[in-house]
């Protein structure tokens, strides 16, 4: 499934590794260090201005203007509808059943 991050990115959940608020980063030498280096390497990519979050995923880092709960809600619905049953071969049997009868 995918999740829309805003700013016309849209990304595998799957490949989601963690969402950060953006002002975490400039509170961890760590994550400066890893945005920094992400940054050199042309992995990195979104608004720096109107970032609310940070989405790191398996290849690139992405700047997001929709907040960490958005995007968690977002991340949860994927998660409950790929659970979600397919019922639909079911219901194509039982049209093909009724068209015989």
């Amino acid at each position: 499934m995918f999740i829309h991050i805003g700013n016309d990115n849209v990304i595998r959940s799957q490949d989601v590794v963690a969402i950060i608020d953006y002002n975490l980063i400039s509170s961890s030498t760590i994550m400066e260090e890893m945005m920094e280096n992400a940054g050199k390497e042309k992995k990195v990519v979104g608004p720096t201005v109107d970032a609310k979050s940070v989405m790191i995923t398996k290849e690139i880092i992405y700047y997001s203007t929709l907040s960490v709960s958005t995007l968690k809600k977002r991340a949860s619905m994927i998660s409950t509808i790929s659970k979600l049953d397919d019922f639909s071969d079911e219901i194509k049997e039982e049209e093909t059943e009724a068209e015989e009868a």
